[in-house]
């Protein structure tokens, strides 16, 4: 990037001593916590306006730095916005006799939700305008939309602070009222009963946003009369209150990272008591369904690692009446399932790829669908019909565009219901290529990256390369399309995603070998990938990008400490960078359920553990690559004084004369911006990094 006379802020160092099993840290920018208070006080106190000056000086310092590249950042932003249909929707799923619909109208940020009845030829009716309630917001998110038994009301969630405490509201589908009733503070989901006038919704601790009781309220009476039905006490435990898809049951279940408990009412019966399926056990994890006279559950019971599915009768629930359905397979992971009137749907993955298995009840068919690509990502989705031949799946690729298809299930044939459209007339899928290496790591594992890249770039030393990878939490990245990706591929880009250790791309031992004391395994199966793709010429450290988010940030931060001469560049965006402050205090959102992540470092051994790998408290003096971090002021995931923190020590420490640049949203929590087009800017500012830094600003690129 250009030189620039631009002088970066400095943090005032005061230092603060923090005492852990007789361990001494000193943590200097400890005084840029704020409260949620404090944060949205209109008046600020000292404490807090020093804060935000700090963050604003950081935003002014990114501004001068990237001035000269605004114009390629609106040019690129355009570029993007412009494959992308505005005036578009959603193909329509059918729900006790309603079509819905979601439906974008060009130039406008939200999306508009209808619905049709019996037909699509019949007149349509808004349930709501988002880009009409969003007015007056910088951030404005719709959520929870939840129709009645009797289609007359729907629940709806609001957030206008990103911080995901939804407040709840009622709408009558008939009048177009919107009711008195207003419950605040609660996770955005609700369940309707059978009565049509009892819900039940999910409340959550104030101060540390954990999702902690059921509540039911009676439309038309005071929210302040509302009875609690479940009060989840164990801290490291989360709750949710959900339907069944046979309508006939509401169940609350209680999750931790390693064990679930799950307890059911009849939704007949809203005042009734619920009765527990099967008491939580350690280790024991399960998800319920309901078919005729059966439970069913997907299950870890009896060690199936990768899970397996049992069922037991409704009259029997425990655990010692679970019969085998699916048996468990230790090269297949089971992902879920869906049960319909005639068959039962599995998603699986082996060797790395989904896979989607058709299966009669009666076991007269057991097949699988095909897919043919080396590298692509597939999975049933919008499907709460239950007595229907038809499933609803979509299929992509980095180089197939996401295609929503329904098969039928009886005679095996599909209809492609859509396909994505990629505008401006410059795609064509033949233009790119995509395929997947195996890396050996250090300790003998195959870890898969999967690339993709233009067919005309040449690969070599010169060429190049973003990798990306998360690797927490078992999510798996999929390799998905994306058209934005496309303005980094045409410029000469390759794109790889690690499928690292903390994932479950390799099953749930891929997954167990990235997290608590192997949590290391995560950040040397990145590097080792960086370092297969530099010996291989796919590309060198002078043109190695890496990029991540939220706890795949803690990934950029511990790649960086460890081997920062292996990248030119780096994105780090919400990062949790500071894991053993923030896991110490059980005051900030989401602590205490992640002890089964992390580790608990209340145990000096893991204390220790995660200290050693810590990136704030592995900062050191020594050269570290170009670095751009992005935050959001509102972030209850990962408290936006993390990646502050962080870069002021980074400034304070670092030896080389790199780019080091931090970007809070002021207005935004973890997930940035809520508008669809507020989000490309973002994404066009990050790539814009990465150009600059390889020189490619070239405008001439960029058409209208």
């Amino acid at each position: 990037m250009k030189s620039t006379d631009a002088k970066f802020p400095l943090a005032e160092k005061i230092p603060t001593e923090l005492i852990k099993h007789d361990d001494v840290r000193i943590d200097n920018y400890f005084w840029m916590r704020l409260s949620d208070d404090q944060k949205l006080a209109e008046i600020k106190d000292d404490q807090t306006q020093k804060v935000v000056n700090y963050l604003e000086a950081e935003n002014e310092y990114y501004d001068k730095l990237t001035a000269y590249t605004k114009t390629f950042q609106e040019g690129l932003f355009q570029e993007m916005k412009g494959r992308i249909k505005e005036n578009d929707s959603s193909v329509p799923y059918k729900d006790n006799g309603y079509f819905y619909i979601t439906r974008y109208e060009t130039g406008k940020q939200y999306p508009i939700y209808s619905r049709k009845k019996e037909t699509l030829a019949a007149d349509e009716e808004v349930l709501f305008n988002v880009n009409e309630m969003s007015k007056g917001h910088d951030y404005y998110q719709l959520g929870g939309l939840n129709i009645s038994t009797n289609n007359k009301l729907v629940v709806f969630a609001v957030d206008t602070v990103s911080r995901r405490q939804y407040i709840l509201r009622i709408k009558n589908l008939e009048t177009g009222e919107i009711y008195k009733d207003i419950i605040e503070n609660t996770t955005g989901g609700s369940v309707w009963a059978n009565d049509n006038k009892t819900i039940f919704y999910t409340k959550k601790d104030p101060r540390t946003l954990r999702s902690e009781r059921i509540f039911r309220h009676i439309l038309g009476t005071p929210t302040s009369q509302d009875i609690e039905v479940y009060h989840e006490k164990d801290e490291t435990f989360g709750v949710y209150v959900t339907k069944s898809k046979s309508k006939k049951y509401i169940f609350i279940g209680s999750y931790s990272t390693l064990a679930t408990e799950a307890q059911y009412l009849d939704a007949d019966n809203p005042t009734g008591q619920f009765t527990i399926l099967q008491k939580r056990v350690k280790d024991l994890e399960y998800s319920v369904a309901h078919y005729k006279d059966h439970f069913y559950f997907l299950t870890n019971k009896d060690g199936a690692t990768n899970f397996k599915l049992m069922k037991t009768p409704v009259s029997k629930t425990t655990k010692e009446n679970w019969t085998d359905v699916i048996p468990h397979r230790a090269d297949t992971l089971l992902e879920d399932f869906s049960i319909f009137k005639d068959y039962l749907v599995l998603e699986e993955r082996a060797g790395g790829l989904n896979k989607i298995r058709i299966k009669r009840w009666d076991e007269k068919e057991d097949y699988y669908l095909p897919f043919d690509e080396e590298t692509y990502a597939a999975g049933v989705y919008g499907n709460p019909e239950f007595d229907t031949n038809i499933i609803r799946y979509s299929y992509n690729s980095f180089t197939t565009p996401s295609s929503v298809i329904d098969f039928d299930m009886s005679n095996q044939s599909k209809e492609v219901k859509k396909e994505q459209e990629v505008l401006g007339g410059k795609f064509h899928k033949e233009n790119y290529i995509s395929k997947r290496v195996w890396v050996t790591a250090r300790d003998g594992k195959k870890v898969a990256v999967s690339l993709v890249y233009h067919k005309d770039t040449a690969l070599n030393e010169n060429t190049p390369l973003m990798q990306y990878a998360y690797g927490s939490y078992g999510a798996t990245i999929p390799d998905s399309f994306s058209t934005t990706r496309l303005s980094l591929l045409d410029r000469g880009f390759v794109f790889a995603l690690a499928h690292i250790r903390g994932g479950q791309y390799l099953g749930r031992e891929w997954y167990e070998g990235g997290k608590m004391l192997n949590k290391k395994n995560t950040f040397t199966d990145f590097i080792d990938c960086s370092k297969y793709l530099i010996d291989n010429k796919y590309t060198s450290a002078k043109h190695l990008y890496a990029m991540g988010g939220s706890a795949g940030g803690l990934l950029m931060g511990t790649i960086i400490n460890m081997n920062p001469e292996l990248y030119n560049g780096v994105i780090a965006a919400v990062p949790f960078v500071d894991v053993i402050s923030t896991m110490l205090d059980d005051t900030i959102p989401l602590t205490t359920g992640e002890y089964d992540e992390w580790g608990n470092p209340n145990e000096k051994v893991y204390y220790e553990y995660i200290k050693s790998y810590s990136p704030y408290d592995q900062v050191t003096a020594k050269a570290y690559p170009n670095m751009l971090v992005t935050t959001g002021f509102h972030d209850s995931q990962v408290q936006y004084w993390e990646p502050a923190k962080w870069v002021a020590k980074l400034r304070e420490l670092k030896t080389d004369n790199n780019i080091l640049m931090l970007h809070t949203n002021m207005e935004t929590g973890h997930g940035g911006a809520s508008g669809r087009f507020e989000a490309l800017k973002e994404t066009a500012q990050d790539y814009t990094f990465f150009l600059a830094l390889e020189n490619k600003l070239d405008l001439d690129t960029i058409k209208p």
